[in-house]
């Protein structure tokens, strides 16, 4: 995590929302990530979108795991809580947090890697939980923290920046959050900030959780095994002095596309990834059809974005164990803990 903050010295022009803060407000620490890295236009996202929706940044929980994306909670909401957790295991993390405090804004923040494979059992329990949760997987295809390996949404026949072929399935996580009963599915990229703010405050409004799949390049990634001039073999091989690493600054990818309509975005590395932006007459309500939609899509090689699904019915899990309405941390005692003839008859109804 950076610790470097950002000024707080304001312009006495600048905007305020309804609860009297300025967008300068709800940033956090400067960035150590690559410059152009689409996850800082996703932190962008996350400032513009809690500006807009008036929230005090003192009442919003953010959680992380591991990797590039588990960084970006540093560089927005200076003032909120946070817990940065170990690889994979932020949505255990954030469901204890939820449970303890449904009057914090929670939001988690993962990557590919974090949460596709060493934490996909966890974020599948998140999911069939329901947990008040806004879960925003920064999405690269690559392990971006340890330079460049296939992860396991990198599709099928896709190559690394060295050259190799990947042969593996990739794991949709869109699909995956439909067929597991997600209520609230979407799916946007990290430079069409027109379309990804509007989601993240939808995201932020929705009771339970509410998963947004943001398609975000990596912009640089080439400390692959075998390499001569990787971390690992100059340290085995070389006095090292300091660690350092440095890439060329490039300009970050933005774009705009009407509904219902396709667009092809060049990436950084010059590859091509094709969007296609569900139109007005979409239904969002329909799983099954949100489904063969994507499939639909993914079959002519375009990625669909946009609120995919969302449940008109959608019951969390505090209210699915019918808790109580406060948070947990500002009940008495007795309540907290009703006494051993309480379990006994809690136990007796499992015999």
């Amino acid at each position: 995590m950076s610790y470097i903050l950002k000024p707080k010295v304001h312009h006495p022009s600048l905007q305020k929302n309804a609860v009297g803060l300025t967008r300068r407000d709800y940033e956090g620490a400067i960035s150590t990530l690559c410059a152009g890295c689409g996850h800082d236009s996703i932190t962008a996202a996350f400032i513009q979108a809690f500006w807009e929706l008036d929230i005090e940044p003192y009442k919003v929980a953010k959680l992380s795991g591991i990797g590039c994306s588990s960084k970006t909670p540093a560089y927005f909401l200076r003032e909120a809580h946070g817990f940065n957790s170990v690889h994979g295991r932020m949505p255990s993390v954030a469901t204890g947090a939820a449970a303890a405090n449904r009057e914090l804004v929670m939001v988690g923040v993962s990557g590919d890697g974090d949460s596709l494979s060493i934490g996909l059992g966890q974020l599948c329990h998140a999911i069939r939980r329901n947990v008040n949760l806004l879960y925003v997987l920064e999405n690269n295809g690559v392990y971006g923290l340890t330079k460049g390996q296939f992860s396991a949404s990198a599709d099928p026949g896709s190559t690394s920046k060295k050259g190799d072929i990947n042969s593996m399935e990739a794991i949709d996580g869109v699909l995956m959050a439909l067929t597991l009963g997600a209520t609230f599915v979407a799916r946007s990229f990290s430079g069409d900030k027109a379309q990804l703010v509007p989601l993240i405050k939808a995201g932020l409004s929705h009771k339970g959780f509410a998963f947004i799949d943001v398609i975000s390049p990596c912009v640089t990634f080439n400390d692959h095994e075998g390499s001569t001039k990787s971390y690992a073999y100059t340290r085995e091989h070389q006095l090292e002095v300091i660690q350092a690493d440095f890439t060329m600054p490039q300009e970050e990818i933005t774009t705009e596309y009407a509904p219902n309509t396709t667009k092809r975005v060049q990436l950084h590395d010059g590859s091509v990834v094709t969007l296609s932006k569900v139109g007005e007459d979409y239904d969002p309500t329909d799983r099954d059809r949100a489904y063969s939609h994507i499939r639909e899509l993914h079959a002519k090689g375009e990625t669909a974005t946009g609120l995919l699904y969302i449940s008109p019915d959608s019951v969390d899990m505090m209210d699915q164990n019918e808790a109580v309405p406060e948070a947990l941390y500002n009940q008495p005692f007795d309540i907290l803990c009703p006494g051993s003839a309480e379990l006994d008859k809690l136990q007796q109804r499992f015999r």
